[in-house]
């Protein structure tokens, strides 16, 4: 039509805009919700529930402390083609052993010497007649003592066994040290655990603070698996390391009122 203009879109109607408001502002509260969330969870929050108003932290307590046992397996080995002559080098050699370790103090309570055994590698099955020496023999003396300190010292000053021709090995399972262990270690389990129900506590009485809440009652607990490993860096306690890590995660649910 003549003097007609290019066709204008018409104004937002009064439902368009409701609709971009409500989008705007449900925009607004979730992106608020994952920046608390990822705020709560920074400082120990496990799971907030609106629905029923409780809130599930995580305590954590770690702690070092000294082995109070050690065990230390000092083996040694001799072959030869004369029976005789090799149970006569074990038994010297176990001799040399209980010498070194009377001089270091170490008493007959803290020693235990085993039974020498020598092997006839001929009379084994499928032995091999080209065997260079007939007989292996070995030899174990174990140290069982609570002087910690005094059998590290002991199992660095072992050159003048070596020197003296023995051949010293660990207790037949790659162990060549003492094997340190935590024999006190339900007089630790529960001050370690009272540190992780503390430390869970005061992250639920912040994060019901920050929420304009108070905390509730406990509804749920769970205490957690104390975790020993050494001070090497493993994962796990080989029993080498004289200092042990002790390490819980507690898990706890209060209601919010």
């Amino acid at each position: 039509m003549a003097g007609q203009s290019g066709a204008v879109a018409p104004p937002f109607s009064g439902s368009q805009n409701m609709n971009t408001l409500s989008r705007l502002i449900a925009a607004l509260l979730v992106g608020a919700g994952i920046a608390a969330a990822g705020f709560a969870v920074s400082q120990g929050l496990e799971r907030f529930r609106m629905s029923d108003r409780s809130v599930t932290v995580k305590g954590l307590a770690e702690k070092d402390v000294e082995s109070d046992f050690a065990i230390w397996t000092l083996s040694f080995r001799r072959a030869g083609s004369d029976f005789g002559s090799v149970q006569q080098a074990l038994a010297a050699d176990r001799d040399k052993v209980l010498a070194f370790l009377q001089q270091r103090g170490f008493t007959e309570a803290e020693v235990e010497a085993r039974p020498l055994q020598v092997q006839d590698l001929f009379a084994r099955e499928y032995a091999q007649g080209n065997q260079p020496l007939r007989f292996n023999g070995t030899g174990q003396v174990l140290v069982k003592s609570a002087r910690v300190g005094e059998v590290e010292k002991a199992a660095l000053a072992v050159d003048p066994l070596i020197q003296s021709g023995m051949q010293l090995g660990g207790d037949g399972e790659g162990a060549t040290g003492p094997r340190y262990q935590l024999r006190g270690f339900n007089d630790i389990k529960a001050p370690l655990l009272a540190e992780a129900t503390r430390n869970a506590r005061e992250q639920a009485d912040k994060f019901a603070a920050e929420a304009g809440a108070r905390l509730g009652p406990l509804k749920n607990a769970n205490q957690g698996a104390i975790r020993i490993t050494g001070d090497d860096g493993n994962d796990y306690d080989d029993g080498s390391s004289r200092t042990k890590r002790l390490r819980v995660v507690s898990t706890f649910e209060y209601e919010l009122e």
